[in-house]
């Protein structure tokens, strides 16, 4: 049956507008992959952008495949659907393949422009500490100098005697934007990835006048990775199951889907007061099971290992030193 022409526009026009907003709701590129950056042991401090063809498997090394390619996973950002199209055809090929014992596994972002954290973010842990719900988002940050690799040593500084572990989930900035509206947030996203933010809770529950910044960004405060899993490859980022472990004890378990503010609502906040640029990291908040909140309380010492979990993103392990 031929549609007359002005039923055709009407059922034209909602095509688009429902192409529209599943492109909003999907990744950059509308690709599932595993982006990492690593470092061949021979190479010294030359990094490479890589693409993973499972967690644990082999890696694409990008700039083999593609010269023109950036070394950094930033960079790659900012190239925008090109870079990750690319990366996506390095993957398919399976061509320039290197093994994984040969290199170093790193950030799947450095240096970053923005490290931004969230505070008191899950229903659970407010609980834990008898703290009411925050009415909006508690926004504080990190120095990008706190990143560090997924299996790179926590320093414990000579500063603090009360280092404690807060598992995370985290995501990265993928399209520059300002003042961007919620239902338009996902679009900017590129991925996620797990985080530990480490905390010092002698500074910042006693000390310099109670606030936060010092006491998250002493260097290797930030253990991000193993991999920037893109957003077509994560079913649903706030129905993951999230864990910490301390020396094999597990001392978080819970589910991201107790997150108060959700991905689209920070980047709709936080956006209001700055520009988000690719590459930039936000830290979503830790559900309950912190060392400080304890009875005793309980803080990393040297030779402890922790270990950081989120269903579908994988693992980072750091030991404190």
């Amino acid at each position: 049956m031929r549609l007359p022409l002005r039923s055709f526009c009407i059922f034209s026009s909602f095509f688009c507008r429902s192409r529209t907003a599943a492109a909003q709701r999907r990744g950059l590129s509308g690709a599932a992959m595993r982006l990492v950056q690593f470092r061949r042991h021979s190479d010294g401090d030359g990094v490479r952008v890589g693409v993973e063809q499972g967690e644990g498997l082999g890696v694409v090394d990008l700039k083999a495949f593609d010269p023109s390619m950036p070394s950094t996973v930033r960079e790659l950002l900012e190239l925008g659907d090109k870079g990750l199209e690319c990366a996506q055809r390095a993957l398919e090929s399976g061509q320039c393949l290197v093994d994984r014992s040969t290199i170093q596994l790193l950030s799947p972002i450095l240096a970053p422009e923005k490290v931004v954290c969230v505070g008191m973010n899950y229903k659970d842990h407010c609980l834990e500490q008898n703290a009411p719900i925050p009415n909006e988002p508690i926004i504080f940050s990190k120095f990008p100098s706190a990143i560090t690799g997924p299996y790179h040593d926590i320093m414990l500084p000579p500063e603090s005697q009360e280092v404690d572990w807060e598992v995370e989930l985290a995501f990265v900035i993928g399209r520059r934007g300002k003042l961007i509206k919620e239902e338009d947030a996902l679009s900017h996203v590129a991925g996620f990835t797990v985080a530990n933010d480490v905390s010092a809770r002698d500074w910042q529950m006693k000390r310099n006048g109670k606030q936060w910044l010092l006491s998250k960004t002493f260097d290797s405060f930030c253990p991000l990775g193993p991999a920037l899993v893109t957003t077509d490859a994560v079913k649903d980022p706030h129905n993951l199951g999230i864990r910490c472990l301390v020396n094999g004890e597990t001392v978080q378990s819970s589910n991201t889907d107790q997150m108060i503010f959700k991905t689209a609502a920070l980047i709709a906040w936080v956006s209001k007061f700055v520009t988000l640029t690719p590459g930039d990291v936000f830290l979503t908040g830790t559900p309950p099971g912190v060392g400080v909140f304890r009875n005793p309380p309980i803080f990393l010492k040297r030779g402890d290992v922790v270990e950081c979990q989120i269903d579908q993103l994988g693992s980072i392990i750091n030991k404190v030193v």
